[in-house]
């Protein structure tokens, strides 16, 4: 059975000294010998995959201990948190959070303050939803256009750059569609086009 001390800090150099210290003290307060330091520089853009938290509880075992300083050293978020703790209890590793006072283990009380905390990730989760739902019902009610842009702008910049053969194509009696099908482009971005440079067209086909 191994004891981990997973340590987190920014990118904006946060000092871990005082991380460290704490576990060491806590540690020593349980009788506990640390056999590994983990740290993990997370910046806000960090993936939660790309982190080491993520290997670290892949290989740890039934009866391992996890100690950290602060529940909130193990995500951003309340619904990730959660996930973590449940992957912990599921693995029978022990969880201790040293400033907060937490433990989390197989006994009954654990396992009712993970219930609450899922709980609460539960309720987070759907309290956001919901405001984005409300948010965008808002919008359209006000007459935004919700979603990509009609036609893309890629495919929009392809047929501006092409306008003089586009114009020699209509010229040639070539028809909106194969003229779609030429550019890889669908015919909304075409009229698209056609709305905007329609005139440009005309003075391509005539300085022909």
């Amino acid at each position: 059975m191994s004891v981990i001390a997973y340590l987190r800090v920014s990118t904006e150099k946060q000092h871990i000294e005082n991380q460290m210290n704490e576990i060491k003290r806590f540690a020593e307060s349980r009788g506990l010998t640390i056999d590994r330091w983990v740290t993990d520089t997370v910046s806000g853009k960090t993936r939660n995959k790309d982190r080491k938290l993520g290997s670290l509880l892949r290989h740890m075992r039934s009866g391992d201990t996890l100690i950290i300083t602060e529940i909130s050293r193990l995500s951003r978020t309340l619904t990730e948190i959660m996930a973590i703790m449940g992957r912990c209890l599921e693995k029978n590793i022990t969880l201790y959070s040293t400033k907060d006072g937490y433990a989390f283990d197989n006994s009954i009380n654990s396992k009712v303050l993970a219930f609450a905390f899922g709980l609460v990730a539960e309720i987070e989760h759907n309290l956001i939803s919901m405001r984005t739902k409300e948010a965008l019902a808002l919008r359209r009610a006000e007459g935004v256009r919700i979603g990509r842009p009609t036609g893309s702008k890629v495919k929009l910049r392809i047929l501006i750059k092409n306008r003089k053969r586009i114009a020699d194509m209509l010229e040639a009696g070539h028809t909106v569609a194969h003229i779609c099908r030429t550019f890889n482009v669908s015919r909304t971005v075409y009229y698209t086009f056609r709305k905007s440079y329609g005139n440009t067209l005309e003075q391509s086909k005539q300085g022909a």
